[in-house]
């Protein structure tokens, strides 16, 4: 099976790997209407949001992006562009589509605060590796002992509002939803081998 945790040491060991696939900035109206149908056929979604850090203490910015991928795939939604439009609405609350992420309340109660909706079908594969044996729950910890490699941390606390996203930026956001929806596809390998 999986080993509980992995120390810091034995994690550097491990390859550093990224997404590779095709990343989509949704920006505007347009790219909303394009790419919403693309992930309503899809099952299984990486999920995942990044904020521009806040340096004062009390002070939380508002989310930045919202990121969902396949294996293939990844989708960043620039809130401040789009904000929650009622397609992205019905994509959060569609019960016919898993949404794998990590510390998954959080990003949720951040989210309700741009526009209430009700989530549904969302998995945060913090509470779901208990189930097998995986005591660790940070998302750079679980990609090590679920998959084998490394996922870099370096663009965390980058602007998430900047104008514009570098291409590191995105790379960074598009890995780690990948990286959820991988761990969550490697778990299911597992429990039916």
């Amino acid at each position: 099976m999986f080993q509980s945790t992995i120390d810091r040491e034995e994690l550097n060991k491990l390859p550093l790997e990224a997404f590779e696939g095709e990343i989509h900035l949704i920006d505007s109206p347009a790219d909303v209407k394009k790419y919403l149908p693309v992930l309503r056929r899809e099952a299984v979604l990486g999920f995942d949001t990044e904020t521009r850090p806040a340096f004062r203490k009390g002070r939380r910015n508002v989310i930045s992006l919202l990121q969902f991928s396949t294996q293939f795939h990844a989708f960043l939604i620039r809130i401040a562009s789009v904000g929650l439009p009622d397609e992205l609405i019905r994509l959060m609350e569609d019960d016919r589509i898993l949404k794998v992420g990590a510390a998954v309340h959080d990003d949720l109660i951040e989210l309700n605060a741009v526009r209430p909706f009700k989530a549904e079908e969302f998995l945060d594969l913090q509470k779901y590796v208990g189930a097998f044996g995986i005591g660790s729950k940070g998302l750079t910890k679980l990609a090590g002992i679920v998959l084998g490699f490394r996922i870099s941390k370096s663009q965390q606390l980058s602007n998430w509002d900047a104008e514009v996203l570098t291409e590191a930026q995105m790379r960074y956001a598009a890995t780690d939803a990948w990286v959820c929806y991988r761990i969550y596809k490697e778990l299911q390998k597992q429990k039916q081998g």
